[in-house]
């Protein structure tokens, strides 16, 4: 079997030592070739496509969907079409291909359902704001035997009698063995007598308890009726980890300002019809960003991280802002390279991109590296303000709150006014109390009177 090659999880970040397998793209009897995506895996910064280096058939998946992988393990072995080993594989998985469905008497269709569309094989595979993306696969699930065909007279489907009977996908498996449940015992409600997630997540949930126990603490791993417990992976636990590190290491100060943005957006308003723009989302964060880059242009000691080994503050030449950005996935902080060497309309166009590249979860582990800066928009939650945690690595964040048409002091009386609240963030060891202050008045100053953004020095 020398001939069969093993692709190994690569490190596709920056020294990550392990990633989620998300989902599979071919299957044991597959043809692959030499930069075909096989496989999508979710590292702790991004959801990474990995192309198949090799020409051949698949002989085994190595890793299941839901498996957690070390950089260095196995993940697929694949032979070279034509040998000993890739031909009865594939015979195999042409055999299988070719069994003919079993017979049963005819019984009225049920309307496909969400759970049908999501178990009953690869077909289909609905997008996300962010994280997974659309991605359509020829796999089908094989024929069942005939005595794990659907009930033809219209009663429920009796739970399996035996463990090699529980029909579930890899995923679902894993979940049972999580949750400590037995397949065997669960009551299928899928196509074709398939254990669903929703059948597994039923099966744990314990009988009620009675109202004297009602209140009583769950201990570890326990789950209680109106309870469900959520696997803390990837990206939502690197975020985690990564913002108990920044609030306990470094020391944060916050600073406030409510500021009078209502010539902001009349510009934004402006900016919206020109042709320049045309082609991009133009809306109140690109004068923020536009702002906070010039600020920092003046007050370069902001633009710095702190080296703990060396005891050094390493200030940087170059901004690359961050936008911190809530996916489904957790929260992730792409950043645009060089962003303080671009124009407003380049400036517009990169987060376009950076946004439209996260809905599609086409986010790079690239894209999430080497921030300076970073700004989050909280206000588009309808938030008026906040305290943001550093993003580690990083001296000051940005945030900024909804703007509010709110009565105002304007030229001795009182109007109604376009209003928002900025905070900014900053670590104590690098940045004191002046400069902290300097840099928050200053993109104030520029976002009541926008004009300042255009203007030299």
């Amino acid at each position: 079997m020398s001939e069969v090659k093993k692709f190994l999880m690569p490190d596709v970040g920056e020294g990550l030592e392990e990633a989620d397998i998300v989902v599979w793209h071919v299957k044991v009897g597959d043809e692959v070739h030499d930069g075909q995506v096989m496989v999508e895996v979710e590292t702790a910064k991004a959801l990474v496509e990995l192309p198949c280096p090799y020409d051949g058939v698949v002989t085994e998946l190595l890793a299941a969907e839901g498996d957690t992988v070390a950089v260095g393990a196995p993940i697929i072995a694949v032979a070279p079409a034509g040998t000993a080993a890739a031909e009865p594989v594939r015979e195999q998985a042409l055999a299988a291909d070719l069994v003919p469905e079993p017979v049963a008497e005819p019984v009225a269709e049920a309307a496909p359902t969400k759970e049908a569309g999501k178990e009953a094989g690869k077909e289909t595979r609905t997008a996300v704001l962010v994280g997974y993306g659309v991605r359509t696969s020829s796999g089908k699930r094989r024929p069942r035997r005939a005595d794990a065909a659907a009930p033809t007279n219209g009663a429920a489907r009796p739970a399996p009698a035996g463990g090699p009977l529980a029909l579930a996908k890899p995923p679902v498996r894993k979940l049972a063995r999580d949750l400590g449940v037995d397949l065997a015992s669960v009551r299928p409600s899928g196509p074709g007598g398939t254990v669903t997630r929703e059948d597994v997540h039923a099966a744990a949930r314990p009988a009620p308890a009675p109202a004297a126990q009602a209140f009583q603490a769950t201990g570890p791993g326990e789950t209680i009726a109106g309870e469900r417990r959520i696997p803390v992976k990837g990206v939502r636990k690197a975020t985690a980890q990564a913002m108990v590190a920044s609030a306990f290491s470094a020391p944060h100060v916050t600073e406030w300002v409510t500021v009078d943005v209502t010539r902001t957006v009349k510009l934004v308003r402006k900016l919206r019809e020109l042709p320049d723009f045309a082609d991009t989302k133009v809306g109140p964060l690109l004068l923020v960003a536009r702002a906070l880059l010039v600020a920092v242009a003046r007050h370069p000691e902001i633009n710095a991280s702190w080296d703990e080994a060396n005891q050094e503050i390493v200030v940087r030449d170059r901004v690359n802002l961050g936008i911190a950005a809530a996916t489904p996935r957790g929260l992730i902080v792409p950043n645009i390279k060089d962003a303080g060497g671009k124009s407003l309309t380049a400036l517009a166009g990169a987060l376009t991109e950076l946004v439209a590249t996260a809905r599609e979860g086409r986010t790079s582990p690239a894209d999430l590296a080497r921030g300076t800066v970073t700004i989050t928009n909280v206000g588009v939650f309808g938030v008026d303000g906040g305290t943001p945690i550093l993003n580690p690595g990083e001296a000051a964040i940005l945030a900024v709150g909804a703007i509010r048409e709110q009565p105002w002091v304007h030229k001795g009386k009182v109007k109604p006014r376009q209003v928002t609240t900025l905070s900014l963030s900053f670590d104590h060891r690098m940045v004191d109390g002046e400069l902290g202050s300097r840099v928050l008045a200053d993109v104030a100053q520029m976002l009541e009177r926008p004009k300042l953004l255009f203007a030299r020095g």
